[in-house]
């Protein structure tokens, strides 16, 4: 009996260490750590910069249609001195020199010429509105009068002519053309003479024919029929002229040796 129970002993001992050695390989497989997940890196696009809205296209205002500065109106007639009559086109502005300047546009159609006069300028450069005509009539009456040629040197002469021609006063440029003009009986004018009698013509017959709604053909024949008129033209009046001449040449020297005497008194 102990010999079975031994037996039976080592039998279950045997198995045990059996059941030891088979347990290794039937143990479960070890679990595999988990590897951290590669991350890939990431491409960083670059950064643009957002575009501006696009401005809205600048609309321009329109310009203000000027028609009335300085008591002048477009599409009105004026006299400018230096040119006579001219008509105004129109009055703009302009930028010069960063500073704007409102401008009269003046047409001078006989002359094919247009000028532009700053607006705060004309009561300088004398530009007026055309005579009324009452002072027609008055320059038309002086034509008729009595010619005054003074006795002095020509180059003064004409110096007072071309002041009374480019001064504006239509009754000054009568005064010359009545002075200047030379009838068919009267000796022929120079050359200086005619140039400055027929630019006073010019001048007065052009504010003549607009003033009275005329042609110029037909403002300059009134102006010679005035002439006509006058009492002193023919070869007799010359001479009377000639004589008042000499007359104020005595009665300046006359001053002179008046004048000399006091002084050595």
């Amino acid at each position: 009996m102990p010999n079975k129970t031994a037996k039976t002993a080592a039998k279950a001992t045997g198995s045990k260490a059996a059941a030891s050695k088979v347990a290794p390989k039937t143990a479960a497989p070890k679990t595999a750590a988990a590897k951290p997940p590669i991350s890939k890196p990431v491409a960083h696009k670059p950064v643009v910069a957002a575009k501006p809205a696009a401005a809205a296209p600048r609309v321009e205002e329109p310009k203000k249609v000027l028609t009335q500065r300085q008591g002048f109106k477009t599409n009105e007639f004026v006299v400018y001195p230096a040119h006579g009559v001219g008509q105004i086109l129109a009055i703009e502005e302009q930028e010069i020199a960063g500073a704007k300047l409102e401008l009269f546009v003046i047409n001078f159609m006989k002359d094919k010429m247009t000028l532009r006069v700053p607006t705060a300028k004309v009561a300088n450069v004398g530009m007026r509105k055309l005579s009324e005509p009452v002072l027609v009539k008055k320059a038309l009456e002086t034509l008729k009068g009595r010619a005054r040629v003074k006795r002095t040197m020509w180059s003064r002469r004409a110096q007072e002519y071309e002041a009374k021609i480019n001064s504006g006063d239509i009754v000054a440029i009568a005064e010359v053309v009545r002075d200047l003009y030379r009838s068919d009986s009267q000796p022929e004018q120079s050359y200086s003479e005619r140039q400055l009698y027929e630019a006073a013509l010019d001048r007065l017959s052009r504010e003549i024919a607009v003033v009275q709604h005329v042609t110029e053909t037909e403002a300059v024949k009134e102006i010679e029929g005035q002439l006509a008129k006058s009492p002193r033209r023919g070869a007799k009046a010359e001479a009377e002229v000639e004589a008042d001449g000499e007359a104020d040449t005595e009665a300046d020297a006359d001053g002179d040796d008046a004048a000399v005497a006091d002084e050595a008194a």
